[in-house]
This record gives C-alpha cells, structure tokens and sequence, in this order.
C-alpha cells in the first residue's frame, strides 16, 4: 500500500496571539491554531506523527488559552474515524516535547516515542524562558512524562521505515525534527514548529522564510530552512487551517 499521510484535526486554539506565529509580525492580531495529529499508513505499521493537546479545561487550567474541541475532534474519536486503533501504532514521533504536540502520548501504549536526544535533555532542564512549554513548573506533571518509559532518543536524520524518515530541525527548540513521507506524489515533510503556517515558509518582502515566534537558536533556525530546501519536500505545516481543509497528502 503507498505511504500516505492524513492530518487529523485533534482541536483549536482560537484567538491565539499571532506573534506565537510569526516571528516579529502580527502584534495585536489573533488567529486560530489547529492542533494536528498525523497519520502516517502504508506501511508496516500506523505511525503518528504528534499527539496534540489535552483536554480544553487542562489547556485553560494549565496555559491560558481558550482550546476548543468539539467531541469528534477528541483524539480517539479522529483516530476511530480514520480507522485506527491506538493500540495497532507502534511508532509515535514527537517533533518536540512542547505540550501542545506530546499531550497524548499515552494513549498508544504498544508505540515506541521517538525524540530528539537533544531534545529529552533540555525538557529536562530548559532555560527559564522556555519553562512554561515544556510545563516545567511545580504542583504538575510535564505531558511529555506521560508515556516516559516508552521513549527512545534519536540523534540526527533516522529511518523509521522504507520510505519514512526522521529529520533533525533545530532552532524552534534545540531537538525540534520533522517527518519525511515518501508519497506516490513526491515527498511531503511534516515539519513541526519548524513550519508553523503555510505562511512562515512562503515568507515576505523581507525574508524568503519567517521563523515561527517561539526561538531557542536564530542561527539553527535559519540553517533548517536551509536544510529543508535541499530535502526537496512538499512542506506541512504544524498549526495551518489549510492543512485540515486538505487532510491527506498521498
């Protein structure tokens, strides 16, 4: 079967301030950001590609911010629709351990997690500015420990399976990575934060490419832009509307 990716819509952060977005642009406008599960078929086994969020009160509780998921939209429920049993997933790849892509890890419980070695390290111990997104704070558990004794670090550019690949893509966080899907069409990368909007890639008068508003390293950030244009990839991105509009990349 071809490998095929689908992007399940797992909920919306509306009203999101779009400087989170784009870097050094959009202060005092708002967007909505969808939060996206993808899923990898066609090969031995499901793969997902991020877990979303929790639930809307945690996501207020925890963050701040107004979450809304309507109940086909709840993760188990996008994934019965796709016709996926979480317990057939023996893959899940976070591209970063920031709470808004690790959240259900647990629900796979036969998958291996795979994560940036670099990455495990700092959500250990992040600067004090990134803090809050890895939920490095006293009286709760970070949602990246949920699933912990399934993690597997990585290092680098990884195969996961024919046709399925790890790319390492610093600069949004220091482990921060993509997906790479060779698809019948031509090869698609699920970019994660590294790609936040179809915007951040397209860029503007100013910059061919626009980080996303949240940088731990400008000078990594900017070499996996590099990096992605000669991966030769139809780009994802991680939070853009118009990827649920589309849904699969085949």
């Amino acid at each position: 079967m071809p490998l095929a990716i689908r992007a399940l819509h797992v909920g919306t952060m509306v009203d999101h301030p779009k400087r989170s977005v784009t870097f050094g642009r959009g202060d005092g406008i708002t967007v909505d950001v969808v939060v996206i599960m993808f899923l990898i078929t066609g090969g031995d086994h499901p793969i997902i590609v991020d877990t979303g969020t929790g639930s809307p009160e945690e996501t207020l509780a925890r963050h701040g911010f107004p979450f809304v998921r309507p109940p086909e939209q709840a993760p188990l429920a996008a994934l019965a629709a796709a016709g996926v049993d979480p317990a057939e997933v023996k893959t899940v790849v976070n591209t970063h351990l920031h709470w808004d892509h690790c959240s259900n890890n647990d629900l796979f419980p036969n998958a291996r997690i795979l994560v940036q070695k670099e990455e495990l390290a700092y959500a250990i111990d992040p600067l004090p500015t990134n803090q809050w997104t890895y939920e490095r704070r006293a009286g709760i558990e970070p949602c990246w420990m949920k699933g912990f004794d399934r993690i597997e670090t990585v290092e680098g550019d990884v195969d996961i399976m024919p046709g399925v690949r790890i790319v390492h893509l610093p600069g949004h966080s220091p482990g921060s990575q993509g997906v790479v899907v060779d698809a019948p069409s031509g090869p698609y990368l699920i970019a994660g934060d590294c790609v936040t909007y179809h915007e951040n890639w397209d860029g503007d008068e100013r910059l061919a490419h626009i980080p996303s508003g949240g940088v731990t390293n400008m000078h990594d950030f900017f070499a996996s832009f590099d990096k992605i244009e000669q991966l030769g990839c139809t780009v994802i991105p991680s939070h853009d509307p118009r990827v649920v509009a589309r849904g699969v990349f085949a």
